[in-house]
Protein backbone atom coordinates (compact mmCIF):
# COMPACT_ATOMS: atom_id res chain seq x y z
CA UNK A 1 0.00 0.00 0.00
CA UNK A 2 1.48 3.64 -0.98
CA UNK A 3 1.99 5.81 1.93
CA UNK A 4 -0.62 8.92 2.23
CA UNK A 5 1.64 10.96 4.54
CA UNK A 6 5.33 10.19 3.25
CA UNK A 7 5.67 13.10 0.96
CA UNK A 8 4.09 15.18 3.52
CA UNK A 9 6.02 14.82 6.10
CA UNK A 10 9.32 14.63 4.68
CA UNK A 11 8.27 18.00 3.45
CA UNK A 12 7.45 19.94 6.27
CA UNK A 13 9.04 18.26 9.23
CA UNK A 14 6.63 18.08 11.79
CA UNK A 15 8.15 19.88 15.59
CA UNK A 16 6.01 19.56 18.62
CA UNK A 17 6.66 20.54 22.14
CA UNK A 18 4.36 19.49 25.12
CA UNK A 19 4.10 22.34 27.88
CA UNK A 20 1.88 20.88 30.26
CA UNK A 21 0.92 17.51 31.99
CA UNK A 22 -1.01 16.74 34.91
CA UNK A 23 -4.00 18.85 36.88
CA UNK A 24 -4.89 22.39 35.22
CA UNK A 25 -5.80 24.43 37.90
CA UNK A 26 -6.77 27.88 36.14
CA UNK A 27 -7.99 28.54 32.67
CA UNK A 28 -5.54 29.39 30.08
CA UNK A 29 -5.23 31.02 26.79
CA UNK A 30 -3.61 29.89 23.53
CA UNK A 31 -3.44 30.67 19.85
CA UNK A 32 -1.58 33.73 19.81
CA UNK A 33 2.20 32.53 17.91
CA UNK A 34 1.82 32.89 14.34
CA UNK A 35 2.36 29.09 12.68
CA UNK A 36 1.87 27.06 15.43
CA UNK A 37 -1.42 25.09 16.24
CA UNK A 38 -2.12 22.72 19.32
CA UNK A 39 -3.05 19.52 20.75
CA UNK A 40 -4.94 19.61 23.91
CA UNK A 41 -6.01 16.03 25.76
CA UNK A 42 -8.09 16.08 28.42
CA UNK A 43 -7.33 12.68 30.62
CA UNK A 44 -9.98 13.34 33.19
CA UNK A 45 -12.16 15.67 34.54
CA UNK A 46 -14.38 18.49 33.02
CA UNK A 47 -13.09 21.12 30.27
CA UNK A 48 -15.07 23.95 28.81
CA UNK A 49 -13.12 25.20 25.56
CA UNK A 50 -13.98 28.60 24.22
CA UNK A 51 -12.99 31.00 21.16
CA UNK A 52 -14.86 33.51 19.15
CA UNK A 53 -14.63 31.58 16.16
CA UNK A 54 -16.17 27.89 17.69
CA UNK A 55 -18.99 27.54 19.70
CA UNK A 56 -18.39 26.34 23.46
CA UNK A 57 -17.44 22.86 24.04
CA UNK A 58 -18.35 21.24 27.16
CA UNK A 59 -15.97 18.42 27.93
CA UNK A 60 -16.32 15.81 30.41
CA UNK A 61 -14.93 12.39 28.59
CA UNK A 62 -11.41 11.74 27.71
CA UNK A 63 -11.13 13.78 24.54
CA UNK A 64 -8.74 15.10 22.34
CA UNK A 65 -9.09 18.50 21.11
CA UNK A 66 -6.99 20.16 17.82
CA UNK A 67 -6.43 22.84 16.72
CA UNK A 68 -4.57 23.33 13.17
CA UNK A 69 -4.56 27.14 12.53
CA UNK A 70 -3.60 30.11 14.82
CA UNK A 71 -7.11 30.41 16.27
CA UNK A 72 -6.65 31.89 19.96
CA UNK A 73 -8.88 30.07 22.42
CA UNK A 74 -9.12 29.20 26.34
CA UNK A 75 -9.35 26.44 28.27
CA UNK A 76 -11.47 25.87 31.34
CA UNK A 77 -11.49 23.63 33.98
CA UNK A 78 -14.88 22.89 35.15
CA UNK A 79 -13.69 20.51 38.10
CA UNK A 80 -10.50 20.68 40.76
CA UNK A 81 -9.56 16.90 39.20
CA UNK A 82 -9.45 17.85 35.27
CA UNK A 83 -6.16 16.84 34.39
CA UNK A 84 -5.07 17.79 30.80
CA UNK A 85 -2.00 17.59 28.23
CA UNK A 86 -1.06 20.22 26.26
CA UNK A 87 1.38 20.73 23.26
CA UNK A 88 2.35 23.27 20.50
CA UNK A 89 3.01 22.16 17.15
CA UNK A 90 4.54 23.97 13.93
CA UNK A 91 5.79 23.01 10.61
CA UNK A 92 9.04 23.91 8.23
CA UNK A 93 6.63 26.02 5.75
CA UNK A 94 3.57 27.05 8.23
CA UNK A 95 0.70 26.33 8.42
CA UNK A 96 -0.41 27.45 5.66
CA UNK A 97 0.20 24.06 3.51
CA UNK A 98 -2.32 21.56 1.83
CA UNK A 99 -2.68 19.52 4.72
CA UNK A 100 -4.55 21.71 6.72
CA UNK A 101 -7.23 22.83 3.76
CA UNK A 102 -10.59 21.74 4.23
CA UNK A 103 -10.03 21.82 8.70
CA UNK A 104 -12.68 23.15 10.88
CA UNK A 105 -11.53 25.48 13.13
CA UNK A 106 -11.35 23.13 15.65
CA UNK A 107 -11.47 18.93 15.76
CA UNK A 108 -12.67 17.12 19.00
CA UNK A 109 -12.51 13.26 19.43
CA UNK A 110 -13.46 11.29 22.58
CA UNK A 111 -10.37 9.28 23.14
CA UNK A 112 -12.95 5.88 22.98
CA UNK A 113 -13.16 6.15 19.78
CA UNK A 114 -9.50 6.64 18.84
CA UNK A 115 -8.97 2.94 19.37
CA UNK A 116 -5.44 3.20 17.07
CA UNK A 117 -4.11 5.85 19.16
CA UNK A 118 -4.20 3.84 22.11
CA UNK A 119 -0.60 2.50 22.68
CA UNK A 120 0.69 5.71 21.73
CA UNK A 121 -1.62 7.88 24.15
CA UNK A 122 -0.52 4.85 27.20
CA UNK A 123 3.12 5.43 26.78
CA UNK A 124 2.50 9.32 26.17
CA UNK A 125 0.37 9.26 29.61
CA UNK A 126 2.56 7.05 31.47
CA UNK A 127 5.73 9.23 30.15
CA UNK A 128 4.21 12.36 31.64
CA UNK A 129 3.45 11.07 34.92
CA UNK A 130 6.98 9.65 35.45
CA UNK A 131 10.20 12.07 36.11
CA UNK A 132 12.84 9.98 34.15
CA UNK A 133 15.44 11.85 32.28
CA UNK A 134 15.20 12.66 28.97
CA UNK A 135 11.45 13.18 29.85
CA UNK A 136 10.68 16.06 27.78
CA UNK A 137 12.27 15.15 24.57
CA UNK A 138 10.68 11.59 24.76
CA UNK A 139 6.83 13.41 24.97
CA UNK A 140 8.08 15.55 22.77
CA UNK A 141 8.49 12.52 20.27
CA UNK A 142 5.85 10.66 21.57
CA UNK A 143 3.02 13.58 20.56
CA UNK A 144 4.48 13.92 17.38
CA UNK A 145 3.61 10.02 16.71
CA UNK A 146 -0.42 11.08 18.00
CA UNK A 147 -0.45 13.82 15.40
CA UNK A 148 0.42 11.42 12.78
CA UNK A 149 -1.49 8.65 13.92
CA UNK A 150 -4.37 11.57 14.28
CA UNK A 151 -3.81 12.41 10.65
CA UNK A 152 -4.06 8.67 9.60
CA UNK A 153 -7.41 8.30 11.56
CA UNK A 154 -9.11 11.10 9.71
CA UNK A 155 -8.56 9.41 6.67
CA UNK A 156 -9.64 5.91 7.59
CA UNK A 157 -12.61 7.24 9.39
CA UNK A 158 -13.00 9.87 6.64
CA UNK A 159 -14.03 12.42 9.42
CA UNK A 160 -12.89 15.45 7.02
CA UNK A 161 -15.07 15.73 4.14
CA UNK A 162 -12.74 18.47 2.01
CA UNK A 163 -9.31 18.57 1.90
CA UNK A 164 -5.97 16.87 0.90
CA UNK A 165 -6.90 14.84 3.43
CA UNK A 166 -10.45 13.88 2.10
CA UNK A 167 -8.58 13.43 -1.34
CA UNK A 168 -5.99 10.95 0.64
CA UNK A 169 -8.85 8.79 1.43
CA UNK A 170 -10.34 8.58 -2.01
CA UNK A 171 -8.73 5.71 -3.73
CA UNK A 172 -8.48 7.33 -7.23
CA UNK A 173 -7.66 10.31 -6.13
CA UNK A 174 -4.61 9.41 -3.76
CA UNK A 175 -2.76 7.88 -6.33
CA UNK A 176 -2.58 11.27 -8.23
CA UNK A 177 -2.42 13.10 -5.33
CA UNK A 178 0.79 10.56 -4.07
CA UNK A 179 2.29 10.74 -7.66
CA UNK A 180 2.05 14.70 -7.73
CA UNK A 181 3.46 14.94 -4.21
CA UNK A 182 6.65 12.67 -5.21
CA UNK A 183 7.57 14.74 -8.26
CA UNK A 184 6.05 18.21 -8.01
CA UNK A 185 8.28 19.70 -10.47
CA UNK A 186 7.27 17.50 -13.25
CA UNK A 187 5.09 19.85 -15.82
CA UNK A 188 1.57 17.42 -15.05
CA UNK A 189 -1.43 17.89 -17.55
CA UNK A 190 -4.86 16.95 -16.55
CA UNK A 191 -4.68 14.10 -18.86
CA UNK A 192 -2.09 12.89 -16.83
CA UNK A 193 -2.88 13.11 -13.36
CA UNK A 194 -6.70 11.63 -14.51
CA UNK A 195 -4.72 8.76 -16.02
CA UNK A 196 -3.24 8.10 -12.88
CA UNK A 197 -6.45 7.99 -11.12
CA UNK A 198 -7.96 5.71 -13.46
CA UNK A 199 -10.44 8.22 -14.53
CA UNK A 200 -11.51 10.24 -17.33
CA UNK A 201 -10.31 14.25 -17.89
CA UNK A 202 -13.71 15.82 -17.12
CA UNK A 203 -14.85 13.02 -14.59
CA UNK A 204 -11.19 13.38 -12.40
CA UNK A 205 -11.06 17.62 -12.74
CA UNK A 206 -14.51 17.53 -11.17
CA UNK A 207 -14.06 15.26 -8.52
CA UNK A 208 -10.64 16.77 -7.62
CA UNK A 209 -12.63 20.29 -7.55
CA UNK A 210 -15.32 18.74 -5.19
CA UNK A 211 -13.13 16.87 -2.85
CA UNK A 212 -9.78 18.39 -2.39
CA UNK A 213 -11.75 22.10 -2.58
CA UNK A 214 -9.14 23.38 -5.77
CA UNK A 215 -8.57 22.22 -9.58
CA UNK A 216 -5.34 19.92 -9.63
CA UNK A 217 -3.74 23.32 -11.80
CA UNK A 218 -3.99 25.10 -8.24
CA UNK A 219 -3.07 23.06 -6.06
CA UNK A 220 -0.07 21.61 -7.62
CA UNK A 221 0.74 25.20 -7.66
CA UNK A 222 0.02 25.51 -3.94
CA UNK A 223 2.20 22.27 -3.48
CA UNK A 224 5.29 23.34 -5.32
CA UNK A 225 5.01 26.81 -3.00
CA UNK A 226 4.84 25.16 0.31
CA UNK A 227 7.85 23.11 -0.99
CA UNK A 228 9.78 26.10 -1.62
CA UNK A 229 8.92 27.88 1.97
CA UNK A 230 10.27 24.59 3.60
CA UNK A 231 13.56 24.58 1.65
CA UNK A 232 14.16 28.39 2.40
CA UNK A 233 13.84 27.42 5.66
CA UNK A 234 16.63 25.10 5.06
CA UNK A 235 18.42 28.04 3.29
CA UNK A 236 18.61 26.70 0.29
CA UNK A 237 19.26 29.21 -2.69
CA UNK A 238 16.50 30.65 -4.83
CA UNK A 239 17.33 29.40 -7.83
CA UNK A 240 17.97 25.69 -6.72
CA UNK A 241 14.48 25.98 -5.03
CA UNK A 242 13.07 27.10 -8.67
CA UNK A 243 14.74 23.99 -10.04
CA UNK A 244 13.26 21.83 -7.67
CA UNK A 245 9.92 22.35 -7.68
CA UNK A 246 9.60 22.77 -11.44
CA UNK A 247 10.04 26.84 -12.05
CA UNK A 248 12.52 27.47 -14.95
CA UNK A 249 14.04 30.37 -13.08
CA UNK A 250 14.29 32.33 -9.96
CA UNK A 251 11.99 35.03 -10.97
CA UNK A 252 9.29 32.59 -12.60
CA UNK A 253 9.09 31.30 -8.47
CA UNK A 254 9.03 34.55 -7.15
CA UNK A 255 5.82 35.63 -9.16
CA UNK A 256 3.84 32.30 -8.22
CA UNK A 257 5.45 32.79 -4.82
CA UNK A 258 3.85 36.12 -4.72
CA UNK A 259 0.93 35.03 -6.34
CA UNK A 260 0.42 32.77 -3.46
CA UNK A 261 1.69 34.27 -0.50
CA UNK A 262 1.57 37.67 -1.39
CA UNK A 263 5.09 38.69 -0.75
CA UNK A 264 8.33 37.61 -2.60
CA UNK A 265 10.69 34.26 -1.69
CA UNK A 266 12.96 36.59 0.06
CA UNK A 267 10.32 38.94 1.97
CA UNK A 268 8.73 35.81 3.57
CA UNK A 269 12.35 34.46 4.48
CA UNK A 270 13.23 38.20 6.10
CA UNK A 271 9.35 37.67 8.18
CA UNK A 272 10.26 34.15 9.32
CA UNK A 273 13.54 35.30 10.44
CA UNK A 274 15.57 32.82 7.71
CA UNK A 275 17.90 35.41 6.43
Amino acid sequence: MTDRLVQLLECFELKANVFQTGPLCHSGDFGTEKDVGYIHILQQGSLLVESNKHKPLTLSEPSLILYMDTTQHRLIPIKKATHTLCASFEFGAGLVNPIFSGFPEVICLQLEDLTDLKNALHLLFKEASDNHCGRQAVLNRLIEVVFIQILRDLMDEQRIHIGLLAGLAEPRLEKALNALHKEPAKAWSLEELASTAGMSRARFAAKFRDIVGMTPGYYLSEWRICIAQALINKGKPIQLIADTVGYASASALSRAFKAHRGVTPTEWAKQNKNI
